[in-house]
This record gives C-alpha cells, structure tokens and sequence, in this order.
C-alpha cells in the first residue's frame, strides 16, 4: 500500500508543474512508472476521487480497480453551501494572494474545489475499470450527484457508510468492510 500526498499537499513539494487534478493524475503515473508499478487499486478520497476517476479516464490499462470514496466531478456536486463557502474562500485566498505570499497557496487548494474538476456523465461512460463509489450519508457531496457517478460508470457499485465527507475516520469498520469485498470479487 502506497499513501501518496499530491504535490504541494502534506510534505510534497510545491514543484513547478501545473496545481491541477489533470497535473496530480499525471504525477501518480511517474509514480508508478518510478516504482515499477504495472497496474494498481485507486481508492482515492475527496480530491484523491477525482484524480483517480481523471487517472483512469487518462490511463485505464493502468488501472485494476477504482475504489471512489467522496468524489465528484464538478464543482457544484458539492451541497450548495458548502459549494458557496468554497467559492468565497478562493475569491478572499486569490484577492489575499495579491498582498501576501503565504496566501497563494490557499488560493491554489481553493481552486482546485471551486474550478475543479470539469467531467461530464459522458466522460465516465468511457470507464470500464471496476468501481466501487463510496460517500457518506450526510456527506458535502450530494447523493445525486453521487449516484450519478455510479449510474455512469459501467457495472459500478454505490455503498452509502453512516456518516459525513469524513465517513472513512468516522465508520471505518463499515468502510473497510466494504473495500474488502469489493476488492475480493
């Protein structure tokens, strides 16, 4: 198991590259290829979602099986609140970025919620890679817009945890419970 931070997330640099989902899909790829790995499982949470419905719409073969958990594939599949906070806060993050160094990169995870990603229910028709979508019942995702990802994404399979976007932390028995099966099928 290989727990990968994206660029400029957790302790991986910044780097000089693009800070987009497309750009992170891309840097999991020279991951792989760095560790000499063929094919592997994606379980990506949140914005690792993204980047792995991204990764296998770009490079399936690379994929065995994709495990979705909190995903979505633009912007306003988030409730409209949290959508809005998520707005406001890339608008203050760029306008703060003018005046203060430390703020850019606030306003680059910022945009990466508010701008990304940009797929259609066409895009996903185009995976055939097993997948599990997982969300939380009171996730920040709504569950239509979760369903519609399953309902897109040929032979998928929709588990709803107790829980919120965090539903992994919050329930993980049920949580790993649901990736073991689905891995073991």
């Amino acid at each position: 198991i290989y727990a990968i931070d994206t660029r400029g997330h957790g302790n991986s640099p910044r780097g000089t590259k693009p800070f987009t989902l497309v750009q992170f899909a891309e840097d999991l790829l020279c991951f792989m290829d760095e560790h000499g790995i063929q094919k592997a499982h994606l379980l990506g949470f949140s914005d690792g979602a993204n980047i792995a419905i991204l990764f296998a719409l770009m490079h399936q073969e690379r994929a065995a099986k994709l495990i979705l958990n909190g995903g979505n594939i633009f912007p306003h599949g988030m409730k409209f609140t949290v959508w809005l906070s998520v707005v406001l806060g890339y608008r203050f993050a760029v306008h703060s970025a003018k005046k203060r160094e430390d703020a850019k990169k606030k306003a680059e995870l910022f945009s990466l919620m508010a701008n990304e990603p940009q797929l259609t229910a066409e895009d996903l028709k185009k995976i055939t890679v097993p997948t599990l979508v997982i969300a939380g019942t009171h996730d920040m995702i709504k569950k239509k817009h979760t369903r519609l990802i399953a309902e897109n994404i040929r032979g998928a399979k929709l588990v709803f945890i107790p829980g919120s976007h965090f539903t992994a932390a919050e329930n993980p028995d049920a949580f790993n419970e649901a990736v073991e099966v689905f891995l073991k099928e």
